[in-house]
């Protein structure tokens, strides 16, 4: 199995096939992940690849499984978490692959 590409080698394409310097590669990929941060909240768009979304997780009871409280029911805080929903187009090109 390949290993997952770094950042370095991400923007190395990038540059490459844009024909711009490595520098302004990674200040691209520098900008669309403070951008994706920033804008997490209202929901961030990448077109072509998915989406961030903030979704509420509601309360819940669970068994602890391991550890010194084991067996124990625990109630687990409503919280906010962050998901990602991968596009239409980007599980069809990914998984048709194959």
């Amino acid at each position: 199995m390949a290993k997952a590409l770094t950042k370095s080698q991400i923007a190395a394409e990038l540059a490459e096939k844009n024909e711009i310097s490595k520098k302004q590669a990674v200040g691209v990929l520098d900008t669309l992940a403070t951008l994706a941060y920033r804008n997490a909240k209202n929901t961030f768009t990448v077109p072509g690849l998915g989406k961030l979304v903030l979704q509420n997780r509601p309360a819940r009871e669970m068994v602890m499984q391991f550890g010194p409280n084991k067996g124990k029911t625990i109630t687990v805080p409503a919280k906010r978490v962050v998901k990602f929903r991968v596009a239409k187009a980007a599980k069809d090109a990914i998984l048709k692959a194959k």
